[in-house]
């Protein structure tokens, strides 16, 4: 399929823009919110059943793996500072065919995410308060979060940063509880040198535990579609991107050595709640505390997972890929009110039928597809010159980010594959459409894909060399 050139991915009749209203500390909190998700609350214990109680190595190894697709994203959000993310980045790479299935795969990972993170807030976590039916919890749990993104993304990620001090909180506890078991001599440091397990070597073991805690870090990508929303993204991006992986990885490790050195390894291991076991370890510490900073967790992923969604499913109306009613702006707000109605209403269906346990299993794979296009375009827009400067990875870097997304796809299960073909197929059927119906619309034309503020002298210290 002919690869379209920057100057032809964007239809004619341009969507107005939105807002610039995210500062660099704003997006950090955005994307160390997204990653500092609910998911970590339960993970170690997992990690543990498939590395052994030295938990803080393949966390360690997994935020590498991160790292080199995050730099992919870096160099691409910089270049091309716009909302849509690996869909507008995949459109001008290789075209409208391989655009849809990017923004496709993302839109379902998306989705599916919010509607599991609905379930799981009006399960055990909110019991622990008030017992009420799920399917009611789903309704107003949705409703409130579409309401707080139709009002603006300054407002959303005002309360994204409450939110993640929060969780950062709960984990930093963690991390203090299991340094004072340790130092009243009730921990045992031979648990973190401990790696492997019966079944499995140490090499084994930790690339088994990296792909576990790999699940741990994804979320920066749902940051590049409110990229279009930072006032200088050259500048601000690469800074929050960066140091939101790099604190969350601290904190990950942290909380790894807390956890194994506290708990032996069999108790984590049993546990659905292998935090909270740090907690009774050290006494102290009321239950119901966690419940509650969980619920913050558990909403605040949904409520990030629910903006990327809108903002990706926007891009995409815009480049012609989705229905053009998707590209609609709220006046005044400037938000993508059609966009952020019908991605809610997908993800309220999905946690009604109860059918998300089903495909929640598929989202990693799913994700993996999308990364792989983004690394794979890094190195083809390569040969695309855009106007102003931008952050720049080595060319190693992408070719080791496909690798890392190829090493990992081997570790899924074939169940697991199976029903994420499934998804795919309904992608590549649905992408050929949008494509054939783009070209027949005329989508051609536009400068917004290279659409970048204007630098002033000194205003950016990021440079085309990839410095910071």
């Amino acid at each position: 399929m002919k690869r379209l050139r920057p100057d032809e991915a964007t239809p004619t009749q341009a969507a107005p823009p939105l807002k610039k209203a995210l500062t660099t500390p704003l997006l950090y909190f955005f994307i160390l919110g997204d990653v500092l998700g609910a998911g970590v609350y339960v993970l170690v214990g997992q990690v543990a059943a498939e590395s052994g109680g030295a938990v803080w190595v393949p966390l360690g190894v997994a935020l590498c793996l991160a790292l080199l697709t995050a730099a992919s994203y870096a160099e691409l959000v910089t270049k091309y500072p716009r909302a849509g993310g690996a869909s507008h980045y995949a459109t001008l790479a290789f075209g409208p065919f391989a655009g849809f299935v990017a923004g496709y795969c993302m839109l379902a990972a998306g989705i599916v995410s919010v509607a599991a993170l609905t379930r799981g807030f009006g399960g055990d976590y909110l019991t622990e308060f008030v017992t009420l039916p799920v399917a009611a919890v789903s309704v107003v749990f949705l409703a409130a979060l579409a309401l707080l993104n139709l009002r603006g993304i300054k407002e959303s990620t005002r309360a994204n940063v409450l939110a993640t001090v929060i969780e950062v909180g709960g984990l930093l506890v963690v991390v203090v509880l299991g340094a004072w078991v340790i130092l009243r001599g009730d921990g045992d440091l031979d648990r973190l040198t401990d790696l492997g397990t019966p079944e499995k070597g140490a090499l084994s073991a930790v690339l088994s535990g990296a792909v576990l805690a790999y699940y741990s870090f994804v979320g920066f990508e749902t940051s590049v579609n409110v990229a279009e929303e930072a006032r200088d993204p050259r500048r601000s991006y690469p800074r929050a991107l960066f140091g939101a992986l790099l604190t969350a990885g601290v904190v990950y490790v942290l909380v790894g050595v807390a956890a194994s050195a506290v708990v032996p390894t069999a108790t984590l291991v049993e546990s659905s709640g292998p935090l909270l076991e740090v907690v009774d370890a050290a006494g102290g510490v009321p239950t119901t505390l966690f419940s509650a900073i969980a619920l913050v967790a558990v909403a605040n992923g949904a409520l990030l997972t629910g903006i990327m969604s809108s903002r990706l499913a926007y891009g995409m109306a815009r480049d012609g890929l989705l229905p053009a009613f998707l590209g609609r702006v709220l006046p005044g707000r400037r938000t993508p009110w059609t966009a952020i109605v019908v991605t809610t209403l997908l993800a309220l269906l999905l946690s009604l039928t109860g059918d998300v346990a089903v495909l929640a299993s598929t989202l990693v794979l799913l994700l993996l597809v999308v990364f792989l296009l983004v690394n794979t375009a890094v190195l083809v827009l390569r040969r695309d010159r855009v106007g102003h400067d931008h952050f720049r990875t080595p060319t190693v870097v992408p070719v080791l980010g496909v690798a890392s997304c190829v090493l990992l796809a081997t570790q899924i299960e074939g169940e697991v594959w199976a029903r994420g073909l499934i998804v795919l197929a309904v992608g590549v059927v649905l992408g050929i459409v949008a494509a054939a119906r783009r070209r027949a619309a005329g989508h051609t034309g536009g400068a917004e894909d290279r659409e970048s503020p204007v630098r002033r002298d000194g205003d950016s210290d990021v440079g085309g060399d990839g410095t910071v």
